[in-house]
């Protein structure tokens, strides 16, 4: 199919990816997401050997290499601080890093530039508030009052998806896992190259996000899901690590300001019956909202757009193309879900402990396959 238009429910990196491959495609695209302020949180995120390809296939990579720091190697740490194993990530792109960390405020800006400059509309403090598919279109009502009509809708709204609960509204839906993850950002060690993770009940790691910042993050056993104040949550962040690994104590102290912490309840979620109907599609966290064990959340999100683009393109029909699309990702997306959730289980009692060394080697050799 060519010249769709698209309507894309999210602004956040799955649905950016989209606009960005949909444009490319030639199709039309306008993109709406509910926060006015279009708000990101200031720690890191990891990007792995296939979202470093999957930047070059959607035509971004040097801008993300320029807002990113590469890294081509995992470190597994015991608990008490000892390293058990450097694993080599195989680079996807020739030339290129294998993986890299990227500050989210930077990912943001590099999606959004690209998407505005390929001619993507973003309509931010818009919701989509009725979705009516006559078969032959999708005539949406939004918040602000205007009705218009588009040839297809792609829900990447999140975990909690509206999309998804218009659409299948007997769909599986999030669930807390029993843990959740704190992230705090550092000054950068000069001697830090690689992707440090800390074994454990309490889980850690270390990750470099440019010249001079990194990121810590800490998955804990939060079984009663608790709410933290903001006022004492370095404080709180700070006393989940007093028996992490010498290293991680010694940054834990770095831990005083409230505002920079960030703390989120860890849920999971795999749709494992259809992802779309009619002419409107899930993606990303709307349809596997993983743990972020094997970090491959957003990395599931990017790969999404550029296959539903795809698929798209080549199909006679929205339904097939979706149907294409869901089957080219399922076993992946499927495979990050449940083994992220398995090495959670595993930290915090509800299953065997998994090895954090052979997880990460098996990941890398399923995400390098093609997509």
């Amino acid at each position: 199919m060519k010249d769709l238009s698209a309507l894309i429910i999210g602004g956040g990196i799955g649905g950016l990816s989209a606009a960005i491959a949909l444009r490319r495609a030639g199709h039309r695209v306008t993109v709406i997401e509910k926060d006015p302020a279009w708000s990101v949180y200031g720690v890191g995120i990891i990007q792995q050997a296939n979202v470093v390809r999957a930047m070059d296939q959607l035509g971004v990579l040097d801008t993300f290499l320029d807002a990113a720091c590469g890294f081509d190697a995992v470190e597994v740490y015991l608990p008490d601080g000892t390293r058990v194993a450097r694993v080599p990530s195989p680079a996807l792109v020739e030339g290129k890093p294998a993986n890299v960390g990227i500050g989210r405020r930077a990912l943001q800006k590099v999606l959004g530039d690209s998407a505005k400059e390929l001619g993507a509309e973003i309509r931010l403090g818009v919701t989509a508030e009725r979705l009516d598919d006559d078969g032959a279109g999708v005539n949406v009502t939004f918040s602000d009052g205007r009705e218009e009509r588009f040839d297809v809708v792609v829900g990447a709204d999140g975990v909690y998806s509206q999309t998804r609960e218009a659409i299948l509204p007997d769909a599986e839906t999030p669930q807390f896992t029993g843990q959740a993850v704190w992230r705090y950002n550092f000054p950068r060690p000069a001697d830090l190259d690689a992707l440090h993770v800390y074994n454990g009940p309490i889980g850690s790691g270390l990750v470099p996000m440019s010249e001079d910042l990194m990121y810590m993050y800490v998955t804990t056993p939060e079984p009663d899901n608790p709410w933290y104040p903001t006022e004492g949550i370095a404080a709180a962040m700070r006393s989940k690590l007093a028996k992490a690994a010498p290293q991680i104590r010694a940054l834990a102290e770095q831990i005083t300001e409230d505002e920079g912490v960030v703390y989120r309840p860890l849920e999971g979620m795999m749709l494992y019956g259809p992802w779309s109907k009619g002419r409107i599609a899930l993606m990303g966290d709307a349809v596997h909202a993983t743990t972020p064990h094997l970090g491959q959340g957003a990395g599931m999100a990017i790969e999404d757009a550029l296959v539903l683009a795809d698929e798209l393109t080549k199909a006679d029909t929205p339904e097939a193309a979706f149907e294409a699309y869901r089957s080219r990702r399922f076993e992946r997306c499927r495979y990050i879900v449940e083994k992220s959730l398995e090495i959670c289980h595993g930290q915090i009692g509800k299953g065997p402990p998994v090895d954090n060394h052979k997880a990460t080697a098996e990941m890398f050799a399923v995400v390098s396959q093609p997509i």
